[in-house]
Order: C-alpha cells, then structure tokens, then sequence
C-alpha cells in the first residue's frame, strides 16, 4: 500500500480542530466556573445540536436541487450501541469542565484527553474494536504514542 501524501489541508485541519477543541474546553470551563459542570455541558450539547441541525438543513438544501440519490442498502443495519457515543462524550465535556477548574488546569486536561484518544486509538487498531480492520501496530506508531505520553506526563507533572 502505497504511503499517503501529506496535505496542506491535513495540517490545517489538525490545527484547526485542536484550537477549536482548546478553545471549546476553556469555554465551557468558564460556563462550569460561574454556573456547574452539568449546566455547561447542557450548554455546549445544546450550541452543538443547533449548528449540527443548521448543517444538516444546509446540506439537504443543496442536495435538494440535484439528483435524488437511491437509498443506502445498509441503512437500518446499525447496532444500537453505536448510537450510544454522545453518552461518553457528554460525560467528557462535564469531566473536562471539572478538571480545567481545578489544579489540573487546561493543558493538563487537554493532554490527559489526548493521551486517552491515543491509548484508545491504538488499542483500536490492534484489536479492531468498534468495527475497524484490524491492524498491526508498526515501531513509529508506538514511538509516536510515547512522545505525546511524555509530554502529556510533562504537562500534567509541571502544572502540579
């Protein structure tokens, strides 16, 4: 398999989304500061579940003036549980609004969170959790996950 080619618009979007995920965490901390972490997190579900609805409006909008497109013959087959990850994810954005409030502060909550994903996306691909191929795991992709472990230990151990 031949290597991908690394885009411009891969690093802008990676970019793009840790600002949006340190400025959302920061946000929704001082939402959590003023009021409690279960209120910011309705807050934040409740912002994010208007601009997904617009988005969706947007997008029928424009597909509306083209071709119908026939139906998805996998459609109706999803497992329930796979539904389920705004559970999680709600629990996340409460935990994160706690944490950067407390002697954890932003950057040692960010790179705790990011240590999860990592762990969590490692343990994916070697034992093809949620429906992912299975893969295994090469040398960069562990020496990768150890330099973000370090700076999250970094982070985390300076801060306190």
């Amino acid at each position: 398999m031949p290597a991908r080619a690394i885009r411009v618009s891969d690093w802008l979007f990676a970019l793009a989304g840790g600002v949006l995920l340190t400025l959302m965490t920061r946000f929704n901390a001082e939402l959590a500061h003023r009021t409690t972490a279960v209120y910011a997190s309705w807050a934040a579900h409740g912002v994010g579940a208007l601009v997904a609805l617009l988005l969706v409006a947007a997008v029928r909008a424009r597909h509306a003036r083209r071709e119908p497109v026939l139906d998805d013959p996998v459609r109706g087959r999803t497992p329930l549980w796979f539904r389920l990850g705004g559970v999680p994810g709600a629990c996340v954005v409460v935990l994160s609004a706690v944490t950067v409030n407390g002697p954890l502060g932003l950057s040692g909550t960010i790179a705790l969170m990011l240590t999860g994903q990592i762990v969590f996306g490692i343990a994916s691909d070697r034992f093809g959790l949620l429906r992912i191929p299975k893969r295994r795991i090469a040398p960069t992709d562990l020496a990768v996950a150890g330099l973000i472990l370090a700076g999250s230990v970094l982070v985390v151990a300076g801060g306190a």
